[in-house]
């Protein structure tokens, strides 16, 4: 089945309104028209299955026929942070988070990324991540936008991880290193009996970490684990932790 995500504003009633932009990709690309059938998600978790009853130029109605509830993301929530990669690469991950289920996606500039410190990103590839993740949120029919937020500096980093009792860390590392990614979650579960709420992963750009930014997440208390003797592109590595943490903390029933 179809699905559009729209903003809450556009529902009146048991109708949706649908103007702009919306209107543009629902009905001049996708060639819905009257009579047809399909779900509108909106931010708040809420599904509504819609048959078009008008069209005109620039403006369409739909009225509502069943409406659901979309679960939430169970926790412990999944936060990504990346350090920038080449933008089709960053675009890659942004698709596949968001079918994946994770929560946030923190990008960052690190000594090997592929935009250094300093320099901006243009608000032409932030608008294209927005699109990414609500077409993803479309076809994968989850009933929230994963949050991407403004790049930042390594040395921000601190101030977003480990906040509170009841998150973890980790970040992955190709150099040495003592916990494969089963141990760590071993760990991890041991040492928060009470529970974990928010795990946040680090992964580095294609030239990986420099030492001085391993140290500095060890002194952050982060641990460095290995996927493995293979060494694995960005993309992989992001959704190889995704989905081991995934299955090992019961968040894919």
């Amino acid at each position: 089945m179809r699905r559009y995500w729209i903003d809450k504003k556009d529902l009146f009633g048991d109708q949706v309104n649908f103007t702009g932009d919306v209107f543009h990709h629902i009905f001049d690309v996708c060639r819905q028209e009257e009579g047809s059938k399909f779900e509108v998600l909106t931010e708040d978790s809420k599904a509504y299955f819609v048959e078009v009853t008008q069209v005109s130029k620039k403006a369409a109605v739909a009225r509502i026929i069943e409406e659901r509830d979309i679960p939430q993301l169970k926790t412990p929530h999944v936060h990504l942070v990346l350090s920038v990669s080449r933008f089709p690469v960053m675009d890659a991950v942004m698709e596949k988070a968001v079918e994946m289920g994770v929560k946030s996606i923190q990008p960052f500039f690190s000594e090997f990324s592929f935009v250094r410190s300093g320099e901006k990103i243009s608000e032409n590839k932030t608008e294209r991540w927005d699109k990414i993740v609500k077409s993803a949120t479309q076809q994968s029919g989850r009933g929230d936008l994963m949050k991407v937020h403004p790049v930042m500096n390594f040395d921000k980093l601190a101030g977003i991880i480990n906040q509170n009792d009841s998150s973890v860390g980790l970040f992955a590392y190709e150099g040495p290193s003592t916990l494969s990614i089963k141990e760590y979650v071993s760990k991890a579960k041991q040492s928060h009996p009470a529970g974990i709420s928010n795990i946040w992963i680090i992964v580095g750009s294609e030239g990986g970490f420099s030492h001085s930014e391993v140290q500095k997440f060890q002194d952050l208390g982060l641990h460095p684990v290995t996927l493995g003797p293979q060494v694995l592109r960005v993309e992989t590595a992001c959704m190889a932790l995704v989905s081991v943490l995934k299955y090992d903390f019961d968040l894919m029933v």
